[in-house]
């Protein structure tokens, strides 16, 4: 599956101005920095649709893309970004609480998770909020281009990912869907936007 159109169409600082429509929308977060908005740009084929930066925090509004005039892709502000003001924390933490809670249309948010990192308490602590909300997500790896290893590649990030299910299998009884992307070398795109589109095949059935 191939985004053929991808069209930014609002960004918002309080989640009841979001778009009024009935169109299923799946809602990208992460920590600051895990390469988010380059994940966003390599699913739609646009480098230039969201805005990267070698900054943490550069997402600070609800960003939402019309994709394929069918679904929206909602692009969230990180969270733990060390630098910001305890303000600006508790704003961001009301602006992502309050989509959350209040968005219908949502239909699963995906965590993005630096691959290279060991299971953060923030990424673990904002996966069981989601659960307690009944919020379904999936967890999405990034940058498993950039994971130092020897030999066989795929037997370190095999480690580390192994590593991280049993880390979630301590705190749910099954694992949500995970995919392993790097934006830098198109890997994951095809599995995640296959995974959107089954989705959005079951709610039309329905």
């Amino acid at each position: 599956m191939n985004i053929k159109s991808a069209k930014f169409i609002v960004s918002n600082q309080n989640a009841k101005d979001c778009p009024k429509s009935d169109l299923p929308e799946y809602a990208f977060i992460g920590r600051s920095n895990v390469g988010k908005s380059s994940l966003i740009n390599m699913l739609t084929n646009n480098k230039k649709l969201a805005k990267t930066s070698s900054k943490p925090g550069k997402t600070r509004l609800i960003n939402h893309f019309l994709i394929d005039s069918s679904w929206h892709l909602v692009d969230l502000p990180g969270y733990g970004y060390a630098r910001a003001s305890k303000s600006e924390k508790k704003n961001f933490q009301k602006l992502i609480t309050d989509y959350f809670i209040n968005r219908n249309q949502l239909i699963s948010a995906f965590i993005l998770v630096d691959v290279r990192h060991e299971a953060q308490r923030i990424d673990v602590e904002f996966m069981r909020w989601l659960t307690i909300n009944k919020i379904a997500f999936s967890i999405v790896f990034t940058k498993i281009d950039k994971l130092k290893q020897d030999g066989n590649p795929n037997i370190g990030i095999e480690k580390k990912i192994k590593k991280y299910k049993s880390v979630i299998l301590e705190n749910w009884e099954y694992l949500p869907e995970i995919f392993l992307t790097s934006s830098t070398k198109h890997i994951g795109k095809e599995n995640i936007l296959y995974y959107i589109n089954k989705l959005n095949s079951d709610i039309n059935q329905k």
